[in-house]
């Protein structure tokens, strides 16, 4: 087994009672027989590698502050959200894009390779599963880690593009006064007013992150290519999520509908819950590494 013993990161993640036996030999017989597993990942999975999330209790954005994610119209409408947007994610990009995918990233890599899971679905935006080795895979909501123009579609990655910020802002600093999920952190208006975001090399259209924000919604072509892998598949597991996002939650429903057997990890309540064949409120990377 090639997974590696990495230190979780508890500050993101709710409290939560170790896995019972029971528990243990539960989601080891649903996975046992499982011959082609489709797994769905959410923020929960990646609270570990020190990333927060939205909505767990106590520990969540939602729970901690008043903030909400900016949305997609807004994005598109104003340049001031997308100055804001930019210098927020300028400033936390560092720190985010260095987080590491922690033993339940590496454990569904491995799952992979023995050839039980048939494929994942991640609504995460962090690339952490690709930074596990994760191969079948969908992004289901985009990656922050790749930048796009809204207007003629040239792609650039987003480490290049904070050269271009910091070429275009070489005397702005900014303390950030907090983390925030997907690599935002909280700055005043008055510290980001003059900060300069460059227009598409291209075209000098408008950049955006290949991420789907609140509001937007997700490519048929993506709905329908996860349809087909789940239509191969023969049971379900969803890790870290509490399916509030519709995006997510109709591929639970379509396995409800072809009666696939779903087990639901997650600390907390799910949308799935009453009608999982399983659930298990444990940490992903503490359950996951004890199902061989």
């Amino acid at each position: 087994r090639s997974v590696s013993r990495t230190s979780p990161n508890l500050a993101f993640v709710p409290a939560c009672l170790p896995p019972h036996p029971m528990e243990i030999e539960e989601l080891q017989r649903f996975v046992s027989n499982s011959k082609r597993l489709f797994v769905m990942t959410g923020a929960g999975i990646s609270t570990e590698s020190g990333i927060p999330d939205y909505r767990s209790e106590g520990v969540g954005l939602y729970a901690r502050t008043d903030r909400r994610p900016i949305q997609h119209a807004e994005f598109v409408r104003s340049a001031s959200a997308r100055q804001r947007y930019w210098a927020r994610n300028f400033v936390g990009w560092p720190q985010f894009s260095s987080h590491q995918p922690n033993t339940a990233h590496l454990v569904l890599r491995d799952w992979e390779k023995l050839g039980k899971l048939h494929w994942l679905v991640t609504q995460n935006v962090d690339a952490l599963h690709t930074k596990a080795g994760s191969q079948r895979l969908t992004e289901l909501h985009g990656c922050t880690h790749r930048v796009f123009c809204l207007v003629c579609g040239d792609q650039i990655l987003r480490s290049e593009l904070q050269e271009h910020f910091e070429a275009l802002n070489p005397t702005w600093k900014a303390e950030a006064f907090g983390v925030a999920p997907d690599g935002d952190v909280f700055l005043t208006d008055k510290q980001v007013h003059n900060f300069q975001v460059p227009a598409c090399r291209k075209c000098g259209g408008i950049l955006k992150p290949d991420v789907t924000f609140f509001g937007d919604t997700v490519s048929r072509e993506k709905v329908n290519f996860v349809h087909e892998r789940l239509a191969e598949s023969d049971s379900m597991l969803v890790a870290g999520s509490s399916m509030q996002v519709y995006s997510g939650y109709r591929f639970a429903l379509a396995a409800r509908e072809k009666q696939l057997p779903i087990a639901v990890l997650n600390i907390g309540p799910t949308r799935v819950d009453h009608f999982a064949s399983l659930k298990l409120n444990s940490r992903c990377g503490e359950l996951l590494p004890l199902i061989v």
